[in-house]
């Protein structure tokens, strides 16, 4: 039974490895495809007891079924592979700051000191700065402002809650104030409930590797 079940990891691995090669890349380097999935579906292999003997199940992530769309004309269509475009575009960034988001607050979180923490900040914001500056500037505005939607469901917290929970209101303001100027803003949620709800439909099938 074991074997069967190396067999089996060793099959997933093999078939997961050329979406893993590419996660070497930033996203926003990355080529978008619209006919292959962004990110590698959810596999979980276990076993479990049944009747005495030991059976083995393979556990795939959640799979969405919506209506089939249908588009009025090319424009339509065209205006929906874009919507796709930028989700797989943005989606791996957002879910990428999440990841610094729990991080951050993990560490921050075991330093006692406020002056410890707040050089430690400094050294984040200051790193943060550096690698995703030049990143950003490759993305779209559109994009930009999906990307700030995107972050507020990865993380429940708008752009400028995050930056006002880190670094402070003042520091906050200052980059509200800079995201303004290009006509975005840190404060915007996100609703999936309400009108981001189609939104929300397309976000789950590419996150879950359908589309």
């Amino acid at each position: 039974m074991k074997i069967r079940k190396y067999i089996l990891l060793l099959i997933l691995s093999v078939m997961a490895l050329p979406l893993w090669a590419q996660k070497e890349k930033n996203p926003e380097d990355q080529g978008v495809n619209l006919n292959t999935p962004t990110f590698v579906p959810l596999v979980k292999v276990g076993e479990t007891d049944l009747g005495g003997e030991t059976v083995q199940y393979v556990e795939l992530n959640k799979l969405y079924i919506y209506p089939a769309r249908e588009f009025k004309n090319d424009k339509q269509k065209k205006k929906y592979d874009r919507l796709v475009y930028n989700i797989k575009k943005v989606l791996p960034i957002a879910k990428e700051i999440r990841g610094i988001v729990i991080e951050t607050y993990e560490t921050v979180s075991k330093i006692p000191d406020k002056k410890e923490r707040e050089a430690h900040m400094k050294l984040v914001e200051r790193d943060i700065k550096k690698d995703y500056t030049p990143r950003m500037k490759k993305l779209t505005l559109t994009q930009g402002k999906l990307l700030i939607k995107l972050v507020y469901r990865e993380t429940s917290s708008s752009g400028y809650g995050l930056l006002k929970a880190f670094l402070g209101p003042v520091r906050a303001g200052f980059y509200q104030a800079f995201a303004w100027t290009f006509g975005a803003s840190l404060n915007k949620k996100y609703d999936p409930e309400g009108d981001d709800k189609e939104l929300e439909k397309v976000v789950r099938q590419v996150e879950a590797g359908q589309i």
